[in-house]
């Protein structure tokens, strides 16, 4: 005979000839030749090779030690240990030892696409669970729409959401809520005078209504964008060069006027828009160049005109009180004298008379001349 020992949280099977005998627990035991022991760590799995798990349990003296677990197909098993995760079980039959670890399980039927409230995705998250739920997140700034097997469900606020993974398709379309911008740039157009040019346009909307943009639409930004190009072909179309270079700043108002309501169909809202740029060929731009040139130089022409009209003017007005008041008359000699003296360096005078007789006489002299 062989003396075999069970430590504590052990268990021991004893075989013969590959057929089960007996149990042993904690202590020392002595076996007969022929028979093997096996000894089992309690809590542990019990191990399908080389044993037959049925076989085994056919026994009651095993069966009262082993805690079994059915999981199903579309299935899994949350293992626990006195309320903390363990791991988790996929479809199968799972044994462990009983013993001093008591574990408690949860099942889950994944071929749902809800997962239960009583399940701490917060804590199993994504290292546990990632292989059996779907994450999707929609933004703070976003608002989402869920399509379940391709066909409308709800909406979905700001929030991350969680689903089994299964065969049902799960997609979740999202949408920016917050101002956008959209450019429609170079477009070539023709004005109501067949001058052809390339214009700019810039445009700002709200998505108000997901439902609408993202259900009853298909890529509602390409279908806005269409909107806003057509609508300046249009507007553009209807007014010659000079009306649309004049009217520059009524192009954006006239455009959001247009497609507001078509807009409105695609769940946008329609802000504010401008034109960038307006863009003309060489010829047409060397056109129009020479035509500001040949304006600004009449303008110029007008103005040295209404100038010189002024000047005749002012002098006629001058002479004619001149002409009436000897003083102003006196006044004006002395001031061209004053001019002329600026201009000469020196005066020679002769020496029968004083400075002042002789100018004066000079003056006296060609005033009478004059006459």
């Amino acid at each position: 005979m062989k003396m075999v020992r069970v430590l504590a949280r052990q268990v021991g099977l004893v075989f013969k000839h590959d057929a089960f005998k007996r149990v042993l627990l904690e202590g020392k035991h002595w076996i007969w030749p022929g028979e093997t022991v096996s000894v089992f760590v309690q809590g542990t799995p019990v191990p399908s090779v080389p044993y037959d798990l049925s076989v085994l349990l056919e026994q009651p003296e095993i069966a009262a030690l082993i805690d079994v677990v059915e999981v199903k197909d579309n299935e899994i098993a949350l293992q626990y240990e006195r309320g903390l995760f363990q791991t988790v079980l996929t479809k199968g039959r799972w044994a462990y030892w009983k013993g001093v670890k008591q574990f408690e399980y949860m099942k889950a039927d994944i071929s749902q696409l809800d997962i239960p409230v009583n399940i701490d995705l917060v804590t199993l998250m994504p290292q546990h669970l990632s292989a059996f739920v779907r994450t999707h997140t929609v933004e703070a700034h976003e608002k989402g729409v869920l399509f379940i097997d391709w066909n409308f469900s709800r909406l979905l606020s700001a929030g991350t959401y969680y689903w089994w993974k299964n065969n049902t398709p799960v997609h979740v379309a999202k949408v920016d809520t917050r101002q956008q911008q959209m450019e429609v740039s170079g477009q070539e157009m023709l004005t109501k005078d067949k001058a052809s040019l390339r214009l700019s346009f810039f445009a700002q909307y709200l998505i108000v209504d997901v439902v609408k943009a993202l259900v009853e639409n298909r890529e509602y930004e390409k279908q806005l964008y269409v909107l806003v190009q057509l609508a300046l072909r249009e507007y553009v179309g209807g007014l010659t060069l000079d009306e649309l270079l004049d009217k520059k700043s009524e192009v954006a108002p006239s455009i959001l006027q247009l497609i507001a309501e078509k807009a409105d169909r695609l769940g946008a809202e329609l802000r504010t828009g401008g034109v960038r740029d307006i863009i003309l060929p060489g010829d047409m731009r060397d056109i129009l160049n020479q035509v500001l040139m040949a304006e600004k130089k009449a303008q110029a022409n007008s103005i040295m005109r209404r100038e010189e009209t002024a000047s005749t003017r002012s002098l006629l007005n001058t002479a004619k009180l001149m002409e009436d008041n000897e003083m102003l008359w006196k006044l004006k000699e002395m001031e061209y004298v004053e001019k002329i003296a600026d201009k000469i360096q020196t005066i020679s005078v002769s020496s029968d008379g004083s400075m002042v007789d002789q100018l004066k006489q000079l003056f006296v002299r060609g005033r009478t001349r004059n006459s």
